[in-house]
């Protein structure tokens, strides 16, 4: 099931207007996720709103925003206030100007998000706004209104659609020079330099996304099965420091290694990944009751055993939400 659009409005290149829907293009309602609970219990933990000076718990009707001017005073802004300044452009993104793409700076980056046609009309008007950005290889620059507030958004063909990235106002952006004001100008030798290309000549690569695994998460779900199955947790072997060694000595090292890990890399090869859809299907089920025990399941199957984690906690998200 597609996930419910975050907004739907308009779409306008001048004279030329389509219903558009936005969706997100990420999500972290997949990974592993804690509740708290009572250590003495093992219930869940619930929070109230308690008024901070007579302790006493505030419902939902009395509580209204305040800006902080000092350790007690606040401005009271009422909900209906809020309404009178909202903008009024909230149905319509209008583009204002076409930028290269290379002069929008990362740090300005937020989002990412999916355009598309609402509905069966207006895909025609789409296609002109999608190919006339995609003629000028440029990304078209407009202003989006979400949750009350105004955002920049740049927009960028992706193959039939159009991917909505929204970015920063330049108050949101620090400036780099009082964090590298301090750092020392150090002069590298030509044989560092060198050593340290070789480095990177050896671990060059196309970038694949579908290469890197969250092993932090692949440990969570481990650490779950293994509670939830009444294996026993082994504590893992202490991380060694090291030895400490001057720079020099780290790069050519450093080189060795990489020469001699490449030709095994080349021979392993890469593998296409099937995408795991959910994540919480890795979860295994409970031993006992005829079932195969976990260890039998992780070996025989393992994607499936995958599934099982992902689908539990898909489930649990949207149950949530």
């Amino acid at each position: 099931m597609a996930p419910r659009a975050n907004w739907k409005g308009f779409l306008r290149l001048s004279l030329v207007t389509c219903p558009v829907a936005l969706y997100p293009a990420t999500s972290d309602t997949e990974k592993v996720s804690f509740n708290q609970i009572n250590r003495k219990t093992g219930h869940r933990i619930k929070y109230a709103k308690i008024d901070a000076e007579t302790g006493e718990e505030v419902s939902s009707e009395d509580i209204m925003k305040g800006y902080k001017v000092d350790t007690d005073t606040y401005i009271e802004i009422t909900k209906e206030e809020l309404d009178d300044i909202a903008l009024e452009s909230t149905r319509t993104i209008e583009i204002d100007e076409f930028v290269p793409r290379a002069e929008i700076d990362s740090r300005y980056v937020i989002r990412p998000y999916y355009l598309v046609p609402d509905g069966k009309v207006g895909h025609d008007a789409f296609a002109v706004i999608r190919e006339t950005i995609r003629s000028l290889d440029k990304v078209a620059i407009g202003r989006v209104v979400l949750t009350n507030r105004e955002h920049i958004i740049a927009l960028e063909p992706l193959d039939n659609g159009l991917m909505g990235t929204l970015l920063r106002y330049p108050y949101e952006v620090r400036s780099e020079k009082e964090y590298f004001d301090d750092i020392q100008d150090v002069k590298i030798t030509k044989d560092m330099l060198d050593l340290a290309k070789h480095i990177v000549e050896q671990k060059s690569a196309d970038f694949d996304p579908e290469e890197f695994e969250d092993r932090y998460e692949q440990a969570l779900i481990e650490l779950i099965n293994q509670k939830r199955n009444g294996v026993k947790v082994a504590k893992p072997a202490p991380k060694s420091s090291g030895n400490v060694i001057n720079l020099m000595d780290a790069l050519k090292k450093s080189l060795a290694n990489e020469k001699q890990a490449a030709p095994a890399a080349k021979a392993k090869g890469k593998k296409p990944k099937k995408r795991v859809d959910g994540q919480r299907e890795m979860l295994l089920p409970i031993a006992g009751s005829g079932k195969r025990e976990p260890k039998e399941i992780a070996k025989a199957e393992p994607k499936k055993a995958e599934k099982t984690v992902r689908a539990q906690a898909s489930a649990r998200s949207k149950k949530a939400g």
